[in-house]
């Protein structure tokens, strides 16, 4: 198994969790069950391609800042893929989806994602 390293991650991980769980209860009230279906399934396809993002640069070892740009496009290029990937599946089998519950929950999520660089890592030391 693998365990998430950096705390940013973890961190708007969990965000993605409870950003989710909301949308989902928020768009089942308002649809029903299918509604709040869509919203969990949303946000679960985020979740899972940002995991994937996490993972790919957790798993680098990056000594240059070349390297370190090559991590960040390959896992973001991990996240897209997942993302598409999940996103047809959901799409092409589940025939009550509520389109909007479902985008907007995984939009929602994507955006909480990107919200990792505001998060301080307290663990990490600065050098001088």
């Amino acid at each position: 198994m693998v365990r998430i390293q950096s705390a940013p991650f973890r961190t708007v991980l969990r965000w993605q969790v409870v950003t989710t769980v909301v949308v989902a209860v928020v768009t089942g009230l308002i649809a029903g069950v299918h509604g709040a279906l869509s919203g969990a399934l949303g946000g679960m396809v985020a979740l899972v391609a940002c995991l994937g993002f996490a993972i790919v640069t957790q798993l680098a070892k990056t000594p240059s800042i070349g390297s370190t740009l090559s991590t960040v496009f390959r896992a973001e290029g991990v996240k897209i893929g997942v993302s598409v990937v999940l996103l047809w599946l959901v799409l092409a089998t589940y025939k009550q989806v509520v389109a909007v519950a479902f985008v907007g929950s995984f939009a929602i999520s994507i955006v909480v994602f990107s919200m990792a660089v505001f998060v301080r890592d307290v663990g990490r030391t600065s050098v001088k």
